[in-house]
Order: C-alpha cells, then structure tokens, then sequence
C-alpha cells in the first residue's frame, strides 16, 4: 500500500484540532493514553528536576507539554507540528501555564531548524509512528539526540509494534476488539485502515535498540499494553 504524504496527514490533523484538544475524547482509540503520558511526563521530571526548556514533537493541541508544566513550572517550550491550527491552538493553551517563552515552529521535525544541546525535555506522543524506512528512524533519532543537552531526556509515547510477527499477529487482534468494543465493528475497520495507509510504527525494541546505537546513555521502559508503549532515553 502506498502510504499517505505528509501533506495528506498535515490535512486530516488541520480538522480534528478540537477532537485532539480533549483527552477523555480525543485520544479514545489509543490504549492507555492518559497512562502514558503521566508515565513519560513524571520520569522526565524526575530525571531533568531542573529543566528550562521542553521541545514537543508532533505537539498536537499541546496536551502532552501542559502536563508537562504541570509537573515542572515556566518551562520554555518549543512546539513542532505540520498543522498550524493545531500549533495555534497548542500555543493558546501552553500561554495560560508558563511564564517561560513559547516558540512555535509549523513543519516536519525531520525538516525544522531548531538549536542543538538546547532542550532538556523532548517529548513525542503520537508521532513517530509516521516516520517510514530505516533510514528515516536513523537520521530522525539522530538528530533528536542532537537537540538534547546532556543529561537530557527524550520520551515517547507511541503506536508501537511487536518483533515476532506471531505476536504481532495477536496484540493487533486483541486491539481490534478493543477498538470494536470501543466503537463498533465499522469504528474499529476504520481506525485500522488509517492506520495502514498513515503509519508505518515500528518496535519498542527496535526504537530502545537505535537510541543505543546513536549514543543515549540510558534506556527505559515505562509501560506497554498491546501495541501501544511509554519509553524513552537519556542523552
């Protein structure tokens, strides 16, 4: 299958702002969101208890760096993502929470500028999963470990899926009765087939597995319940 543009995903984030902006609503079909970022937020505290600066990846609303601030205060944050209502709309949110500067920068974080050994936290919900070939996991984590000062933390909470594919083969039936009981069978069929044209996720082991590789001190596991995980690495 030929997967979607970054285009064709910019477009379909550009409508769903308001969707994305509730966590009791928005986030529905991804299992334990709401543990998750608890999960990743509270480590990158407690790992970085004196961080000045966040970067959010594929910030969406903005959710994941207002918990962020609700943990450690005035944070500088540095807001990435294709949609520029869904950064307008992260930005009105984050502005009422920190007395720090709030940078927004609309685009691709394979393609954005941004400062190296600048953020103490970068935090990325949601969004890895859009990265395609080898060569583009590399280079994007390569460069994410660029941005972080050392001792600085990256966490991710992600669509994820499993090494074995007899494995794969089962926590991706149990998501889909999970999605069924959920929504409906006809809810489930098609959040499983934007996911086949959209995403192209790949392992917590083959993510935890890079990290090593480009040079992050430290691996975590946070938690993970079928094809969804909370992990990350310290620079």
């Amino acid at each position: 299958m030929i997967k979607s543009t970054t285009a064709e995903i910019k477009e379909r984030f550009d409508k769903d702002v308001e969707r994305f902006s509730n966590l009791d609503t928005g986030q529905v079909s991804t299992i334990d969101a709401k543990v998750s970022l608890e999960l990743i937020t509270e480590a990158s505290k407690r790992i970085v208890p004196h961080a000045k600066h966040v970067l959010d990846i594929g910030c969406g609303a903005g959710n994941y760096t207002l918990m962020m601030l609700s943990k450690v205060s005035d944070l500088n944050c540095t807001l990435v993502d294709l949609s520029l209502p869904m950064l307008k709309k992260a930005v009105e949110r984050v502005r009422e929470h920190t007395t720090g500067t709030i940078d927004m920068k609309q685009g691709d974080i394979r393609e954005v500028d941004l400062p190296k050994k600048q953020f103490d936290i970068i935090l990325a919900g949601a969004v890895l999963h859009h990265l395609r070939d080898d060569k583009d996991w590399e280079t994007t984590f390569a460069k994410i470990y660029s941005l972080l000062k050392p001792g600085g933390v990256f966490m991710i909470s992600d669509l994820i899926t499993q090494d074995d594919p007899r494995l794969d083969e089962y926590t991706w039936a149990l998501y889909k009765e999970y999605l069924t009981e959920v929504g409906g069978e006809e809810y489930a069929q098609n959040v499983l087939d934007y996911i086949e044209k959209e995403d192209s996720p790949r392992s917590m082991t083959y993510q935890l597995e890079l990290m090593k590789k480009i040079g992050f001190s430290k691996v975590e596991i946070l938690h993970k319940n079928m094809c969804f995980g909370a992990f990350g690495g310290i620079k």
